[in-house]
């Protein structure tokens, strides 16, 4: 297929090109150089300005804290869960409830984390005053507290269902149960098999996943908004607010902070590398010492308590997202509103359906690009055997792993500079870097599992490839491939800072809309912006699972 040809190129200049442009406009005005605002040498300014920044140390060291304590935690919780429970009909329960939250977008599960653990909220509310003999909420700081620490644990509970079906992912591709059943044989208990003989080889594969989870965690800004510290707030946060600076000469001490959380990130990937040492040495030790830690039934129901919790805070807080919509008068400490009203909604609906509208063609061309794409370069790779190396797996999440914030700036920069900022096509693009990666990583194995002797008989029968692709591999696979345009449409629905970079304010997502409300802090107007987000992925994931039962009906191999 001569599509087939151009498309790996074409991917490659898509993942790679907005990055490598978008680094160079952020690390030239850095050093003094931006030409449209007057500067034409370089210089050290900026950074002198960001070092004599107060608090600025304070910010980068939260970032890369909550970075470093995010990605530990989630992946301990994960670890522990199926150390203690794999292939245990707890786990298949486990994972059919775990598997939706990956569609919830960051805001909307941080805006539902708050309505339940603020001083005010649902969990205060269901022992109060029965218990804590308090009429009203108590003046405690929870909600953007200095230490980050809300802000870390919305953090763990939303990156645990991604961590989790990416380990699911890896699974397969190893003899798992034959090797924890070896492990039984010699005496060990089920958490120390699961450890010591096979984590090491999951976390080999899953490792550049858990590398993008930390470089997100370390750079966040929506969820940082929502639920971070405020005196001093987060790195990425006061970047946002350098770059929305009306004083334009702001904008050189913007870039001097978007190189300073490259660096933050890269720190913390250091330091993640030193816990990686430090948790090889935990393992090797007690099995160097023949230690078989029979009696683990306590670790593993802890491990099944954390992650049962975490779907629970997710659930339950999309659930009052919903409520808080329909809230009438809802006075501390009732643990529900006085009545339901769907005025919120009639007041806010003319002014969600621009940000709706934008949201739905932006994710929708995004998403169908990517899959154009991701179905051409695997087809390249069917035709040359090449494409399933480590180096194209870095390519893919290169994207995810370098921090938004550092080369998006340069990115706006660029596109003010082209005169292209605030269009539809620069948008989409900006959404593409990252929804492509997640499309890729979805369709890929399904796609590379898929029996070709099923190719091989179409072609006995004198079909092309390109026929037998649109007849046969396509629909055998339209499963697959609906879903992962679902989890691309998800991706491009949660996606903040592309979106206010680039939409330069004239094209507003919902997500961009339900994160600038975070500051008004209108609890009913947060919960119809914060539902309405986290529908939008639910109906992509929906349609994605009803219009392959319905294609189908009639054909009983192919259905569920």
């Amino acid at each position: 297929m001569r599509l087939a040809r151009i498309a790996p190129p074409l991917t490659l200049l898509v993942l790679v090109g907005p990055l490598a442009f978008g680094l160079a406009g952020t690390l030239l005005p850095a050093f003094g150089y931006l030409p449209s605002l007057g500067g034409t040498r370089f210089s050290l300014d900026a950074f002198h300005l960001l070092a004599g920044t107060p608090g600025i140390v304070r910010s980068a060291a939260t970032s890369i804290l909550a970075g470093l304590v995010t990605t530990l935690l989630a992946l301990l919780c994960v670890v522990a869960f199926a150390a203690g429970h794999l292939d245990s009909p707890l786990f298949l329960r486990m994972r059919r409830l775990i598997s939706p939250l990956l569609a919830v977008p960051h805001a909307a599960a941080a805006f539902g984390f708050a309505f339940l653990v603020a001083p005010s909220g649902l969990m205060m509310r269901l022992v109060s005053p029965w218990l804590t003999g308090l009429d009203r909420p108590p003046d405690v700081l929870i909600v953007h507290d200095p230490m980050a620490i809300t802000m870390v644990a919305g953090l763990v509970i939303k990156e645990i269902p991604f961590l989790f079906l990416v380990m699911m992912a890896a699974l397969p591709q190893l003899r798992h149960k034959e090797t924890l059943q070896l492990g039984r044989c010699l005496g060990y208990g089920r958490v120390a098999s699961f450890i010591f003989l096979l984590w090491p080889q999951i976390y080999a594969q899953m490792r550049l996943a858990v590398f993008a989870v930390l470089a997100y965690a370390t750079s966040v800004v929506d969820v940082a908004v929502i639920l971070g510290p405020q005196l001093p707030p987060t790195l990425p946060v006061r970047l946002i607010e350098w770059m929305n600076d009306p004083e334009l000469q702001t904008r050189y001490l913007a870039s001097a902070g978007a190189l300073l959380q490259l660096v933050a990130t890269f720190a913390a990937l250091l330091g993640w590398l030193g816990i990686e040492r430090i948790g090889g040495l935990l393992v090797s030790l007690p099995s160097g010492r023949g230690l078989r830690f029979r009696h683990d039934r306590p670790a593993r129901h802890a491990a099944l308590a954390a992650m049962a919790l975490s779907a629970l805070m997710v659930f339950g807080g999309i659930a009052m997202l919903g409520l808080w919509s329909l809230a009438g008068l809802w006075q501390f400490p009732k643990a529900l509103p006085s009545a339901f009203t769907l005025d919120r909604w009639s007041a806010a609906l003319p002014r969600i359906l621009d940000p709706l509208v934008t949201t739905l063609w932006v994710a929708g061309i995004s998403t169908a690009i990517a899959v154009v794409l991701t179905i051409l370069c695997l087809e390249r790779e069917l035709e040359t055997g090449r494409g399933q190396g480590g180096r194209s797996l870095m390519l893919i999440y290169l994207p995810l792993i370098v921090p938004q914030i550092s080369f998006m700036f340069g990115l706006q920069v660029l596109a003010i500079a082209a005169g292209v900022e605030g269009t539809a096509a620069s948008l989409v693009l900006a959404h593409l870097v990252f929804v492509l990666p997640y499309v890729f990583l979805s369709l890929s194995d399904p796609w590379r599992a898929h029996d070709r002797r099923y190719d091989a008989i179409a072609a006995g029968l004198g079909m092309s490839r390109t026929r037998a692709l649109m007849r046969v591999r396509l629909p055998m696979l339209a499963r697959a491939i609906l879903t992962a345009a679902a989890v691309g449409f998800a991706v491009s629905v949660g996606q903040y800072l592309p979106t206010v970079l680039i939409g330069a304010g004239r094209l507003t997502t919902v997500t961009s809309e339900a994160v600038a409300l975070a500051a008004g802090g209108n609890g009913r107007v947060i919960g119809v912006y914060g539902f309405l987000q986290t529908v939008l992925p639910f109906l992509a994931f929906a349609i994605a699972t009803a219009v392959p039962n319905l294609l189908f009906r009639h054909r009983r191999g192919l259905r569920l």
